[in-house]
C-alpha cells in the first residue's frame, strides 16, 4: 500500500496556479497609477462613474463589439464588477484620464492575472508579482479613438507588466469581427496565436469567436521601440 500511495502522489498533475494570501493580493492589486505625457491611468473607483457615463455617451455606435456601459446604472455596475475583480486579486482596473483637461476618456484593465506554481529552487519561486496577464476591457470615448491616447495607454501598461511585474507574457483577445481592434493589436507588436471558437459572450450576447494575440518578454524590447516611435510622431 505504501508504494501505491507514493505512485499516486507522483502522478498527480501539478497545479498550474497557486492560492495567494491576502498580502499577495494587496501587492498585486495595490493602487497603481501610470503617468504618461498625454494620459494618466488611475485606479478605477466609484468616483469615475459620471466620467465613464459621459465618455461612453459621446458615440455609442462605436461599441458594437465592446461591452461599454451606457447610462448611470450601467456605469455603476461596470465599476462594481471591475472592483470585485480587483478585490479578488484577478484584475487591476483603470480609468483613463486625459491630462490636458482631467476628463475621463475611457477605461482599461489588467486581468486574468496568473501566478504559476514555480518549484522550490527555481529562480521565480516565491514571486509575489504575476507571471502572466491579459490586457482588456479597453475602450475610449469617440474623439479619443485613433489618437495617441490609446498607444500611450498600451505603452504604459506593457511597460509596467514587463518591467515592474516582469511577466513572461501579456495576451489580448478581441472579437473576431472587430477588424479595427485586430489591426491595433498587430500595430503594437501583438503576435496572432489563433482563433478560439465560441470563446466568450459577445457584446451582442452571442458566443463570439475570439482572436488571441500575445507579446512575450523576449519580444518586448522590439515592441517597446515600435510604440516609442509611434509616440514620437504623435
Amino acid at each position: 500500500m505504501r508504494s501505491r500511495k507514493k505512485w499516486i502522489l507522483r502522478m498527480r498533475p501539478p497545479a498550474r496556479t497557486r492560492r495567494i494570501s491576502g498580502k499577495e493580493k494587496s501587492l498585486t492589486t495595490a493602487d497603481i497609477t501610470l503617468h504618461g505625457r498625454q494620459v494618466r491611468l488611475e485606479p478605477l473607483d466609484r468616483g469615475h462613474v459620471d466620467g465613464l457615463m459621459v465618455a461612453a455617451a459621446a458615440d455609442p455606435s462605436l461599441y458594437q463589439w465592446s461591452p461599454v456601459p451606457q447610462g448611470n446604472l450601467e456605469a455603476a455596475g461596470y465599476v462594481d464588477s471591475a472592483l470585485a475583480g480587483r478585490d479578488a486579486g484577478t484584475a487591476v482596473p483603470f480609468a483613463i484620464v486625459r491630462l490636458g483637461d482631467g476628463a475621463v476618456i475611457g477605461s482599461t484593465r489588467f486581468w486574468n492575472i496568473e501566478r504559476w506554481a514555480w518549484p522550490a529552487g527555481h529562480p521565480r519561486h516565491g514571486r509575489l508579482h504575476p507571471d502572466a496577464c491579459e490586457i482588456g476591457y479597453t475602450w475610449f470615448t469617440g474623439p479619443a479613438i485613433r489618437t495617441a491616447a490609446n498607444t500611450e495607454a498600451k505603452l504604459l501598461m506593457l511597460t509596467h507588466a514587463f518591467e515592474s511585474w516582469q511577466v513572461l507574457r501579456v495576451c489580448f483577445h478581441t472579437d473576431a469581427r472587430n477588424q479595427r481592434s485586430r489591426a491595433a493589436l498587430e500595430r503594437i507588436g501583438g503576435k496572432f496565436e489563433g482563433r478560439l471558437r465560441a470563446h466568450r459572450m459577445a457584446a451582442d450576447f452571442i458566443p463570439r469567436d475570439s482572436l488571441r494575440f500575445s507579446i512575450l518578454i523576449a519580444e518586448w524590447p522590439a515592441a517597446k521601440q515600435q510604440l516609442d516611435r509611434y509616440m514620437e510622431r504623435s
